[in-house]
């Protein structure tokens, strides 16, 4: 039977080629042209064999361009960022105390002036709703009255969500007099990257083609922060089709100084709330896009591990890459929005439930003598110029560890060409945009320039599959060698762009939080990061909160907005 259908198969691939053997659409040329690109020679004879194989897979090409595929289809094929043998760390966990109770709010009055309280924390924020001294809808006002008189200074507002925020703040203001608090969120506003759907809003990617755009659903994230009490206030930009700064209505300003872009592309996420427009905010990272304008900004933001947050909703860049955190003013404040958002939805197959034990009381600090931690020697002796001007605060921070009790422990990331494989990105955002860029829609983006997304897509064109796959098998190889580096230690430091950590680490889904650990003398906030091991968001979070109660660094706000 095996072999009949065999034979019946070679007959069908044989008529294939009768059926495209005339009509060649390749000349030997064109296919050594091809070659060249992709770093290849083929003979006289080898390009001639390839021509009828080519034309067969040119008509696949054109077959599966009759189906239009939404940026929400995933790919069959899954990344998994889990090593061999991986388990979870419980050491350190067993330690901790994470529950919540109002012991672990901090006693606060309602001040004189309403709009002191823009840069108050969650906590401060949740103890004064709760015990009555500030209604919801109030703080809800105060913060939509903030966007509206400085979004457009820091360009960082697409669209306010001000009805839907009201009705939701005079619902939760009924549950408080009924006696129903949904915990720690309760009342609290909140800003979303313009790249997660909202029901009847427009989620416009922050990029022309896309920029009336209503999709009808709520992203999971933003179902699971208002089913905690949160209250979305504003949809904020990004830069377009999650690219730097620049989006369909112009360039998200920094506030510390506005002659400066906020970086991206969580631009809007990290201005507003360094800002005070809004406590916290949701971003998204692929390769930077909350370390970077978490840095510019001077905010907190985690970037969870891969799979610890669904992506429903959320415009897809790179399915292997994407993940979703909160960016905020404190490591404190991070965990609060991470305990809400984390865990599975049933919808989006890569996220799994894993458990998140921080310790939620400020009383009871995780103990950094207990832990080891690591950190990247040959990044932070790097004497580039590139690097002179931030190795001071990393040094400062290095010292203010050990003061702390920390024993630091000198390591290196594994000794691979990471840059040689960061177009997997590439290729995946070139296929969740293909039909931008074989409509000719790529031309209505705003940055046309040799380093921007039109031309990436473009190029990303002639990315050979098997070149795609090979760069994710090199992926595998990293992923067992960071699992042996995590055997040493159970967190690292470095600076938030030394060596080639945040490209590494992106690739292999490890989470990491980022802090501001000084400012230049112009003003400027400066920036150090965390890096933790696969879904141990706890323990980066909780030493980052112990960093941040010995300084004051993440205190400090922009003038023009206080």
């Amino acid at each position: 039977m095996s072999s009949y259908v065999t034979s019946i198969s070679l007959i069908i691939i044989g008529l294939s080629q009768l059926v495209y053997a005339e009509d060649y659409p390749f000349t030997p040329e064109d296919i050594q042209a091809a070659a060249t690109i992709i770093g290849l020679e083929f003979t006289a004879t080898e390009r001639d064999s390839m021509q009828e194989a080519l034309n067969i897979q040119r008509q696949s090409y054109e077959t599966l361009r009759t189906i239009s595929l939404e940026n929400s289809i995933p790919p069959a094929l899954q990344f998994n960022p889990i090593p061999v043998g991986f388990t979870a760390r419980e050491a350190i966990r067993s330690q901790i105390d994470s529950t919540l109770s109002d012991a672990t709010l901090p006693e606060v009055t309602r001040p004189a002036n309403l709009a002191d309280l823009a840069f108050y924390s969650i906590r401060e924020l949740t103890y004064l709703i709760h015990q009555r001294e500030i209604s919801c809808v109030e703080l809800t006002q105060l913060y939509l009255d903030r966007l509206r008189t400085y979004g457009d200074t820091l360009q960082c507002v697409i669209t306010l969500t001000e009805e839907r925020a009201l009705a939701q703040a005079k619902k939760l203001d009924a549950e408080l007099a009924a006696g129903k608090s949904r915990g720690i969120l309760h009342g609290i506003p909140f800003g979303a990257k313009d790249l997660l759907a909202v029901k009847g809003y427009r989620t416009t990617w922050g990029a022309m083609p896309y920029k009336d755009q209503v999709i009808d659903q709520d992203a999971t994230v933003i179902q699971k922060l208002e089913a905690a009490g949160a209250v979305l206030v504003a949809k904020l930009t990004l830069g377009a089709l999650a690219w730097g700064d620049v989006w369909f209505g112009g360039k998200t300003k920094n506030p510390w100084d506005l002659a400066q872009g906020s970086s991206g592309s969580s631009a809007g996420s990290a201005a507003a709330t360094a800002a005070g427009l809004v406590p916290f905010a949701l971003g998204s990272e692929t390769w930077g896009s909350i370390v970077s304008p978490s840095t510019r900004c001077g905010t907190t933001g985690l970037r969870p591990t891969y799979g610890r947050v669904s992506r429903t909703g959320a415009m897809a860049l790179s399915w292997t890459m994407d993940k979703l955190g909160p960016i905020c003013r404190s490591a404190d404040d991070c965990a609060l929005v991470f305990a809400a958002i984390h865990g599975s939805d049933g919808i989006d197959q890569t996220v799994g439930d894993h458990p998140f034990s921080y310790p939620m009381n400020p009383a009871n600090p995780i103990d950094l003598s207990a832990l080891k931690i690591g950190y990247l020697k040959q990044a932070f002796e790097d004497t580039s110029a590139e690097y002179a001007a931030q190795q001071p605060f990393d040094q400062a921070t290095l010292i203010t560890l050990k003061e702390l009790g920390a024993e630091l422990i000198p390591i290196e990331l594994p000794d691979y060409p990471v840059e040689a494989i960061s177009f997997i990105l590439s290729a995946e955002a070139a296929a969740a945009f293909d039909e931008l860029t074989r409509m000719d829609q790529d031309d209505l983006l705003v940055r046309q320039i040799q380093n921007a997304w039109p031309n990436v897509f473009r190029a990303s064109r002639l990315i050979p599959a098997v070149e795609y796959i090979n760069a994710n098998r090199l992926r595998y190889q990293i992923i067992q060698a960071m699992a042996r580096l995590f055997e040493k230690v159970d967190l690292y430091i470095s600076p938030s762009f030394g060596s080639n950590n945040l490209l590494l680490t992106n690739l292999t889904g490890h989470p990491c939080v980022v802090l501001p650990n000084g400012f230049d003398p112009e003003g400027h906030p400066k920036s150090i990061t965390l890096t933790g091991n696969l879904y141990d968001e706890a323990t980066i979070l909780a030493v980052a909160r112990v960093l941040q109660d010995a300084t004051s660094y993440h205190q400090q706000h922009p003038p023009r907005f206080r």
